[in-house]
């Protein structure tokens, strides 16, 4: 028995499940059964349903179907910035994932304070996600005890907890700057700056960094942090600021290979030679980083692979599995370029 050949509503009237049915020549309830299980009418019956459907462009109501199961397919997923590479790769690998499991996310950026990521998260449990990804390990007390009361899984990406809320996949920011450290001082240089974004894992990497060559060399580590997230303009303007203070040699470690990229234009537009008059090393290495002049030399964390294994310990835990344990540390690897090189002795800093 083919649809029935009934006008639809008008284009200015939502299109109901009532509606199909008529289409289809069913009723309402049976609309609904083959919507939330198929197998319950018969193929005939389901492939009119269908073409009513079709016919109507009707979408089901996701959130009637979410009170019923007590399940929305939502996975809440929020990031410091969404124009941020880093993160950019790292969620379309954990979305992928999770996409073939017939979820979706649900997307807001935090910007870099942990308030505005206290307000986002009750704004995303009020809409019943299924489970919470977040980005990094520091939260406020109200925004933890509302991720624990929400009773779902939550995990939490590129950074490293020994008590985190649900598990954790990531690596050690502290490591990553002395092993940075530990690099430059075994090209040789006696002097040192850092420039960073305002967020809390720079500010970790930027601290081991500075502890660690100052152990070496005995000198301070001159260092500019930059509000918002980290820009090309930024790193520019940051490294002019730095020669205006009298850095005149030594190795510059960026926070971002955004920032490291800004670096490279300022010192070929003040006519400066990298790595010969300054060594940069950036952080992330991201897919340009290869290709900037001089090539950059970076820290590389498997973005993409922290997104699967995320997910895929995620999807464990919303099946009711334990999953692999609560802390993956994913580690990183320092990738020398062009834009560093060994220096056999450098100028004094002046004093900033």
């Amino acid at each position: 028995m083919a649809p029935k050949a009934v006008s639809t509503q008008s284009k200015t009237q939502r299109v109901t499940m009532a509606a199909v049915g008529k289409l289809a020549g069913v009723s309402q309830v049976t609309v609904s059964r083959a919507l939330s299980n198929p197998s319950v009418v018969s193929p005939e019956t389901l492939q009119r349903i269908e073409k009513a459907i079709e016919q109507t462009g009707f979408v089901p109501n996701a959130l009637a179907g979410a009170l019923a199961s007590n399940k929305s397919r939502l996975i809440s997923v929020l990031v410091p910035s969404i124009n941020n590479t880093t993160y950019a790769a790292m969620v379309q690998a954990f979305a992928e994932q999770l996409r073939h499991q017939g979820y979706q996310l649900l997307l807001s950026e935090t910007g870099h304070t942990p308030e505005e990521e206290e307000a986002l998260i009750k704004t995303h449990l009020s809409r019943r996600p299924d489970a919470v990804m977040l980005t990094g390990v520091d939260h406020t007390p109200s925004a933890r005890k509302s991720l624990e009361s929400a009773a779902i899984p939550v995990v939490e990406l590129w950074d490293l907890s020994e008590d985190p809320i649900g598990f954790c996949v990531g690596f050690d920011h502290t490591a990553a700057g002395q092993a940075v450290a530990e690099h430059a001082l075994a090209r040789g240089h006696r002097n040192a700056a850092v420039i960073y974004a305002d967020d809390e894992r720079a500010h970790r990497r930027k601290a081991a960094f500075s502890k660690r060559f100052t152990q070496g060399t005995g000198a301070p580590v001159a260092d500019i942090v930059l509000a918002g997230p980290a820009t090309i303009g930024g790193g520019r303007s940051a490294f002019a600021e730095l020669l205006a203070q009298g850095f005149g040699s030594g190795v510059v470690f960026c926070s971002s290979d955004v920032l490291a990229h800004g670096v490279l234009i300022e010192a070929q537009a003040q006519g400066l030679s990298i790595p010969k008059d300054f060594s940069v090393i950036g952080f992330g290495d991201q897919a340009f980083a290869k290709d900037l002049f001089p090539a950059l030399t970076t820290v590389r964390v498997d973005r993409e692979h922290l997104g699967r294994l995320a997910a895929t310990e995620l999807l464990a835990r919303l099946k009711g599995e334990s999953g692999g344990g609560k802390r993956h540390d994913l580690g990183f690897e320092l990738i020398e370029r062009a834009s560093t090189q060994s220096i056999k002795g450098e100028r004094d800093v002046a004093s900033l």
